[in-house]
Order: C-alpha cells, then sequence, then structure tokens
C-alpha cells in the first residue's frame, strides 16, 4: 500500500494546490489528511471547498475542535477569520470528521496523540528547548494502540519514529504554516527551516512501512502578501522562510 499523508494545511489553499498536484504523479492508492485544515490568515473556505471534493479519509485537528466548540469572542486570530469565512456546508462537513480514525484496519490517523488533540507525540517541549521524544515518552501516549502505522500531525516538523517492536510513526510536516510559536507547556517556536509545503509519501513494502518526506515550492511570497492582507503580519516570516 502506498499513502500520500498531509496535514496542518491551515488554509494555505496555494501551498495545498501545489502538494496535490505533485501527489498526482506518484501513483497512491489513498491521499490521508490528519486535521488543522482551515484556521489561520488564508483562505478557510477555499481550502475546505478543494478538501471536501476530493472526500478524503480525514479527521479534525484541535483548530477544528476549537471552532466547533469556542465561542468567537475566545478564539485566537486564526480561528476566528476561518469562523467569519466558513458557510453552512463547510460547518456541517466540519461536525462530521472524527477526532481520530483507523484507516484499513491497521492505520491510526491522529492529530496529536491518541485521546488529545494537542500533545505532541513525536517531539518533547521542555523548559529547555524542543527534543525529539523517546521511545517510552511515545509508548506511554500510544498505550495500548496495536496498529502497524500511527499517522500523527499538529507540530508542523517532519518526523518519523520506528519503535523496537516494529512499529512505525509518521509525521508529514505541514502543507500550509511551516513555523509557528506557542506558550504551551513552555514557550517554544517549531520550525521546519524552508518555507516548502511538506508532506510524506508513506509505502509498506514486505510488511515493513517506510516513508518519504517531500517538501514542494510553491508561490508562498504571494501567499505572505495574502496574510498581511489579512491582517497577519505574523504569519510572514513563517511562510517566506520557514523560522520565525
Amino acid at each position: 500500500m502506498k499513502l500520500a499523508v498531509i496535514s496542518d494545511i491551515h488554509g494555505n489553499l496555494p501551498a495545498l494546490d501545489a502538494v496535490l498536484t505533485d501527489i498526482q504523479p506518484q501513483r497512491v492508492d489513498q491521499i490521508l489528511n490528519l486535521g488543522d485544515i482551515v484556521s489561520g490568515g488564508l483562505f478557510p473556505a477555499e481550502t475546505a471547498d478543494r478538501l471536501m471534493s476530493l472526500n478524503i479519509p480525514t479527521i479534525r485537528g484541535n483548530h477544528e475542535r476549537q471552532l466547533l466548540e469556542q465561542e468567537l469572542s475566545d478564539m485566537s486570530l486564526s480561528d476566528s477569520h476561518a469562523f467569519k469565512s466558513l458557510h453552512a456546508a463547510h460547518w456541517e462537513w466540519l461536525k462530521n470528521l472524527p477526532a481520530q480514525l483507523t484507516f484499513n484496519e491497521d492505520i491510526l490517523m491522529v492529530h496529536g496523540v491518541p485521546g488529545d488533540d494537542l500533545i505532541y507525540l513525536l517531539e518533547e517541549v521542555t523548559a529547555s528547548g524542543v527534543q525529539p521524544s523517546s521511545e517510552a515518552r511515545v509508548l506511554a501516549l500510544i498505550e495500548s494502540r496495536s496498529e502497524s502505522l500511527i499517522l500523527c500531525g499538529h507540530t508542523h516538523i517532519p518526523r518519523k519514529l520506528r519503535l523496537s517492536d516494529g512499529r512505525f510513526i509518521v509525521n508529514p510536516g505541514s502543507v500550509g504554516l511551516q513555523a509557528y510559536d506557542d506558550d504551551t507547556p513552555f514557550a517554544h517556536v517549531m520550525e521546519s527551516g524552508s518555507p516548502h509545503a511538506r508532506y510524506a509519501i508513506v509505502e509498506q513494502h514486505n510488511g515493513l512501512w517506510k516513508a518519504e518526506f517531500r517538501a514542494v515550492e510553491y508561490d508562498w511570497e504571494s501567499a505572505a502578501l495574502v496574510a498581511l492582507s489579512n491582517s497577519r503580519p505574523d504569519w510572514l516570516n513563517a511562510l517566506r522562510t520557514g523560522h520565525m
């Protein structure tokens, strides 16, 4: 089986279209989407339209949950921009997205970790910075899950880990936003280091999963200018450079 795994589009339709174009000649069996789809400073409704037309297995991320649960007055700038842009069909679609999904019986799709869309799986944030998770921490977070492939997003950083029992975990990175900062549980930044749209090709050979991370060019300067026009100057450097 050959999969294209996308995540964390954040309303960046030009980046999504570039990724979909790059996927086309890869002859994948399925595209899987790990959430954080529309929230951001760019094209929420148009991104939802594109994904709804694809009808691919999709889960909600923390931003979809926040859009559905929070009052507008409590929302972040990213969520409030999406909230004001979406139409009835988009809301109906978002409401029906699962928080996590088992695909093809042996592939687990989560945004953060099983049961929690805010926790990082393959990275750990400490007072001294961000570091790759230890296997012990990962095993504690995935608990009793038995799937041979676990797909996660949320951190925007491409990363893979093969556990000692053979299970494989992949974060494809972010399609639409290559850097961000956060203050939970400690202040930190996540940076992919370039403005390219990211995704992963994950393929099984003789029962063993492998992943190829792909970085795709698109017109990130135009995307940055759209963010600026939508009162998001904080997105400029992230979109242009992959750094904060």
